[in-house]
């Protein structure tokens, strides 16, 4: 499949090297696409690992095992094969699965539950498991690669590789947080998203490593869409190998346990947007921030009610201020609104108030911002102080291509 690059890309960053991990790619050939498909991330003994992952019911066997492996907060290895999500799968899906974490667990003397691996791509298809174990093989063997070569390896319809980064204070010591993800279709996270991993040389116990990862998907991962589907491979791991000697971080109360918590929120909101600018065919990147909803949790509701909208996504699309879709699209989602305390704008300029038309409403600005590729939608509930930022990506063509050749 020939995918041109999406024109809300944004360059690859500059990334440091995580003290305690070491990257490496190979190609196992899951799919006929001459390019690296499987990523192998050693870690150093004793780091924490936590983790979100997709609350589809139908998860692949890399997500049911995984689920199980973080309770006990220990990783020394990462293993992601793209092109193959082995989902709806069975027993032989599991079983390979199982085959790679032993193949590692083998190298690395290890227990077996201290290797995750995700798997990404065609549902209901085994993973070949020579495929798999050969692959491996060449990974170990290979060169330690960077964070792009690593972010190129685990994508699928992405465009452009994704990476984020930021840095704290932690007790006198300056940690770092590097991340890489993939997503660009079947995007409407239902806890996590796509397959993301967020790396850390700070020391941090693996419940409040865990702590800080929920609090930030809630914010993050978990406010975006391109098309409303949730995948049965999901999931974001955060690896912290202690390795920039900080006082460990056991909780809120902990030196500089703000700070690691805001950087780490920071790095995946970064690339949590990084995925809605790859939506599949997306031009427009689309934030709806919602206020005056009664919780934030209803807030988050209406604006995913916003933004999975067909109707809304195809009128961002098309440049028109058809507000009333935004109207009706609030009125479905199933929580709290009220018709005539609804108000309704676009890029700060409000079209609609208290539930009618502004008299001096001028469409003429709003229409110059709906030709820009950044688009933001206001809705203000007007019932109390719940407020959230959802974001998408407008519907084209460009999806429906896509996705009707994703096999061929």
């Amino acid at each position: 499949m020939d995918l041109k690059t999406s024109p809300l890309a944004i360059p690859f960053p500059a990334m440091p090297q995580i003290d305690g991990v070491t990257l490496r790619v190979a190609r196992a050939g899951y799919r006929d696409w001459g390019r690296c498909d499987l990523t192998y991330a050693e870690l150093a003994e004793g780091t924490a690992v936590a983790g979100v992952f997709t609350q589809n019911v139908c998860s692949s066997s890399e997500v049911e095992l995984g689920r199980e492996q973080v309770k006990a907060g220990l990783a020394r290895a990462l293993i992601v094969n793209a092109g193959n999500s082995n989902a709806f799968t069975g027993f032989r899906g599991r079983e390979a699965v199982e085959q790679i974490m032993a193949q590692v667990s083998g190298h690395l003397a290890c227990p077996a539950d201290q290797v995750f691996v995700s798997s990404t791509g065609v549902i209901g298809v085994p993973l070949p498991m020579d495929k798999a174990r050969d692959g491996v093989d060449a990974a170990i063997a290979s060169q330690p690669c960077g964070w792009e070569e690593a972010a190129q390896a685990i994508g699928t319809t992405d465009t452009f590789p994704k990476g984020a980064m930021a840095q704290a204070v932690v007790g006198g010591k300056t940690v770092t947080l590097c991340g890489i993800i993939k997503g660009s279709g079947m995007i409407a996270p239902d806890m996590a998203t796509m397959l993301g991993y967020i790396f850390t040389d700070a020391a941090v116990t693996p419940g409040f490593l865990q702590e800080c990862l929920s609090a930030a998907n809630l914010k993050t991962y978990s406010c975006i869409t391109v098309d409303s589907d949730t995948s049965t491979s999901d999931t974001v791991l955060a690896f912290a190998t202690g390795k920039a000697g900080n006082t460990p971080l056991t909780g809120s109360a902990s030196a500089g346990a703000d700070a690691f918590c805001a950087a780490l929120e920071d790095v995946c909101r970064q690339l949590a947007h990084l995925v809605v600018r790859d939506g599949e065919g997306a031009q427009k990147f689309i934030a709806v921030n919602v206020s005056g909803a009664v919780s934030d949790d209803s807030a988050r509701r209406i604006g995913l009610a916003v933004a999975n909208s067909p109707l809304v996504k195809t009128a961002i699309a098309g440049e028109d201020a058809n507000w009333g879709r935004i109207v009706m699209a609030v009125g479905k989602a199933g929580e709290p609104a009220d018709r005539d305390t609804l108000s309704i704008g676009f890029g700060g300029i409000w079209a609609a108030k208290n539930g009618l038309p502004l008299a001096d409403y001028d469409e003429a600005p709003v229409t110059a911002h709906l030709k820009s590729r950044d688009i933001a939608i206001e809705v203000d509930i007007g019932l109390g102080d719940g407020r959230a930022t959802v974001w998408t990506c407008d519907l084209t063509h460009g999806y429906i291509s896509i996705n009707a050749d994703y096999r061929s």
